[in-house]
């Protein structure tokens, strides 16, 4: 009879055990520390552009010649021209004076004066255009020629006749003048016309 109550301790000591050993496996799993492996990587390619060879600027054009003013002009005139019916024909010549070329295109002002600084006498004159402007590239030295026509005064009964000095001569688009002294006779009435002048033209 005293062999029951060991075999039952025994029972509940094994039983005990086993239990243990179930809540011991029943237990909340440990979470697993999961380690991402390290890429050994390359040095990171570059993503700049290729650069791009510069082109050089295309070379600015030359700059256009100044205009011809009265500044860098001497005026002068031929008269081989001739005359016929009371009238006298000249080639007014412009001579670039100045050590770069200049462009020459169009109608002088022409009048006649009474002194080489005074005031005009009568008419300027009025264009003959008969031949159209050109444009004259005048190289130091060189000269444009535009025919100019004086109508003799003791053709016109009415004229109040004037001693003048000589020409003044405004070249195309300035307001500046040159002189050239040739004395004549000019008529004060502001109604007759003795001058006319037509374009510049390449002299020769």
């Amino acid at each position: 009879m005293r062999s029951q109550p060991f075999t039952d301790g025994l029972l509940l000591t094994t039983a005990a055990a086993a239990c243990a050993l179930v809540l011991a496996g029943c237990g909340p799993a440990q979470p697993q520390t999961q380690e991402t492996p390290t890429t050994s990587a390359g040095p990171t390619p570059s993503n700049s552009p290729t650069a791009t060879p510069t082109t050089p600027p295309a070379p600015s054009p030359d700059p256009a010649p100044e205009r011809c003013t009265s500044d860098s002009l001497t005026a002068s005139t031929d008269a081989t021209g001739g005359g016929a019916a009371g009238s006298v024909y000249m080639t007014l010549m412009l001579t670039n004076k100045g050590t770069e070329p200049c462009m020459l295109m169009g109608y002088p002002g022409v009048s006649l004066t009474a002194t080489a600084d005074g005031e005009p006498i009568g008419a300027p004159a009025v264009r003959d255009e008969s031949k159209p402007p050109v444009e004259l590239l005048l190289a130091p030295g060189e000269a444009g020629g535009a025919v100019l026509r004086y109508v003799q005064a003791g053709n016109y009964p009415d004229c109040t006749m004037a001693d003048a000095a000589g020409y003044r001569i405004y070249p195309p688009e300035d307001f500046g003048s040159v002189f050239i002294p040739q004395p004549t006779t000019a008529c004060s009435n502001a109604e007759i016309q003795l001058l006319t002048i037509g374009s510049f033209q390449p002299v020769g």
